[in-house]
């Protein structure tokens, strides 16, 4: 037992990575594609929602493939698994966090930038000090919600070799003919995931004065 908890704690320790550099990236990418897809230029418009649309109608089990593999097939460029799945993971989130910010900043009402000119700020201005806080906690369940599925979706890199907790739990399972560290392996995924939950709950409670 102690042999499967060391061999899984390591696994962890790849899935943590996985988890902590994708949003490390995708949550600030996530913003100029909301930008491109919200601007009045088609030019920038139209190819933003095609790529959205592209990436959020597809598969992430495809997209992992299709980053690892293509650039090999396409260039005879080759580079390891683990980045593959951080930029596959996280072109895949930022799509999806691009979709959540244009909701909550679309939510906001236009008076909101019109307030801020009387008060003298520019329109950046505005959008950082008065209407950026509100997005934030608008945003803030449905971000946690993404943040809590890629937990679980850390899990997916295994499908191009990349030997995080999931695929740990799946070879000590065959090489011990036993279920137990895929149970195992589940209870890992759920600290996890009440960790994070946790600290978005936190971060609601902080930000309810902007009711």
């Amino acid at each position: 037992m102690e042999k499967l908890l060391v061999v899984l704690l390591e696994g962890s320790v790849v899935s943590i990575k996985i988890f902590c550099l994708t949003l490390l990236f995708s949550l600030p990418l996530g913003l100029p594609m909301a930008a491109a897809r919200m601007s009045k230029n088609p030019l920038l418009s139209w190819p933003a929602r095609v790529f959205l649309l592209v990436i959020r109608g597809t598969p992430l089990i495809l997209q992992l493939i299709f980053v690892y593999f293509a650039p090999y097939y396409l260039f005879k460029l080759s580079y390891d698994r683990f980045t593959a799945a951080i930029v596959a993971m996280s072109i895949n989130y930022a799509a999806y966090f691009a979709e959540i910010y244009r909701g909550g900043i679309e939510s906001i009402p236009a008076g909101q930038y019109e307030a801020g000119k009387v008060l003298g700020f520019t329109r950046m201005q505005t959008f950082f000090r008065i209407v950026l806080p509100q997005v934030v906690k608008r945003i803030l369940p449905a971000t946690g919600n993404e943040v809590i599925t890629l937990v679980k979706d850390t899990a997916l890199a295994q499908v191009i070799g990349v030997s995080e907790l999931f695929r740990a739990a799946q070879t000590a399972a065959s090489r011990e003919f036993s279920t137990m560290p895929i149970f195992v392996a589940g209870f890992f995924y759920f600290i996890m995931n009440w960790v994070v939950s946790a600290v978005f709950l936190r971060l609601e409670k902080k930000l309810n004065y902007y009711r």
